[in-house]
């Protein structure tokens, strides 16, 4: 997947939309791939992020949140694992902008969770 491929899915993504996605397959996920869904999230509601890596964070998490995509999460185990890939390619892309301040509220979310 390319960061091309993952802007097509920003028009699904929406606060509400991403947390009521998260909290059904989180334990499916695991904590690695919801600590990505989550730094992504965080890093999305920073001021400081430009608005090209913001719509970049926003079509990773619209795939996440979109139940058909290119493996349909209703597959066990593959169908979340295209999630992750976009997730991953988004993280990497916005990682400089990942604080410690952000890499808190991720760890207290997940320590919730896990």
């Amino acid at each position: 997947m390319t960061k091309t491929e993952v802007l097509n899915y920003k028009q699904h993504y929406s606060d509400s939309k991403f947390w009521s996605k998260l909290g059904k397959v989180a334990i499916h996920l695991g904590r690695k791939v919801c600590y990505y869904a989550l730094i992504l999230y965080y890093v999305l509601k920073s001021p400081d992020v430009s608005l090209g890596n913001k719509a970049i964070i926003m079509g990773a998490l619209g795939y996440l949140i979109l139940p058909l995509d290119l493996i349909p999460d209703a597959i066990p185990i593959a169908g979340l694992t295209d999630d992750a890939a976009a997730l991953k390619l988004a993280y990497e892309t916005v990682k400089a902008s990942v604080t410690p301040e952000i890499e808190q509220k991720v760890n207290d979310k997940l320590s919730q969770w896990f």
